[in-house]
């Protein structure tokens, strides 16, 4: 269904590539721009007000380097995978920039950094795609990575656990996977191997959600390792990103049909169309002014007012 509550605005050309987002320590909302090469600060005072123009782009050292997920560092500063050329970047408050290389770039196939996450450990964890690995990277640039019993299962989203622990989805395997921040792994099959988990957040519940992009469900798995699914309304909706929300729902975006989902923690589903055809919405976050934002590859940020929905 729609919502009056639910609108969007342009944040860069058409062809930029809104897609992820993460809330800053500064209170502002900030976007990789995948396709550009850029990082985007986006003010929420800003844009609950109904104006995109205090938004802020910084170019990056290579504007064909593909920053794709986003999070918040524990030294301040926003940290990004650059997933086409093998580097994580770091972006302060004010704009400054840098860029730690990886131990597989210029050397070989693509290792492809996707999702990123601070650990309890006060480094960055992040999914090595292509490589079959998880990563971490300290504050400093020490970079270690920990080989998955399989080496195609193509990790994605990843996120700190209420245990402590890293936990992260395995596209290609049809799993879940856990990490301690020794080092220790560990595998979690799902009833259907070829679902696709992608998106991963921690819920308030004390365990952790995510997408099924190929199954069109939304999944629960405890940190003892059992799992519970949700069939969305629409199969076909190929579900992305999730995060919690402060409602105690769980927000996701659906890429093929363009709507924001919504699923309450007893599994009732419900949908708020984007305007416009063709929106590809994929991460989203929740912003200072309670909002939730979704970031439109199509060049757009949505802004969905929970209180509305």
């Amino acid at each position: 269904m729609a919502s009056p509550r639910l609108r969007t605005f342009p944040v860069s050309d058409p062809a930029a590539g809104p897609y992820a987002l993460a809330a800053g320590p500064d209170g502002a909302l900030w976007c990789t721009l995948v396709h550009a090469g850029r990082i985007a600060r986006l003010p929420a005072a800003g844009l609950s007000g109904g104006g995109p123009a205090a938004v802020e782009e910084f170019p990056l050292d290579d504007a064909g380097c593909g920053p794709s997920l986003i999070t918040a560092g524990p030294d301040g500063a926003l940290w990004f995978t650059r997933m086409r050329d093998d580097r994580i970047g770091r972006i302060s408050t004010d704009g400054c920039v840098r860029s730690f290389p990886l131990p597989a770039a210029g050397r070989g196939p693509a290792a492809a950094p996707y999702g990123i996450a601070a650990g309890a450990d006060g480094a960055l964890w992040f999914t090595l795609s292509a490589a079959g690995r998880i990563g971490r990277i300290t504050t400093g640039g020490e970079v270690a990575e920990f080989p998955l019993p399989q080496a195609d299962a193509f990790p994605a989203f990843i996120a700190a656990g209420p245990d402590g622990a890293l936990w992260f989805t395995l596209h290609r395997a049809g799993a879940v996977g856990r990490i301690t921040t020794g080092g220790d792994l560990s595998v979690y099959p799902l009833p259907d191997p070829d679902c696709g988990p992608v998106g991963l957040t921690a819920g308030s519940d004390g365990a952790l959600w995510f997408t099924e992009i190929a199954a069109g469900r939304i999944g629960r798995i405890t940190t003892g390792g059992e799992v519970r699914e949700f069939l969305l309304p629409d199969p076909g909706c190929r579900p992305h990103a999730v995060t919690a929300g402060p409602d105690g729902a769980y927000w996701f975006t659906e890429w093929a049909t363009g709507r924001i989902g919504r699923l309450s923690p007893e599994g009732r589903a419900a949908a708020y169309e984007l305007p416009g055809t063709g929106s590809e919405p994929h991460g989203l976050a929740f912003g200072a002014d309670g909002a939730l934002y979704a970031a439109l590859e199509h060049g757009a940020i949505a802004r969905l007012d929970p209180a509305g929905a």
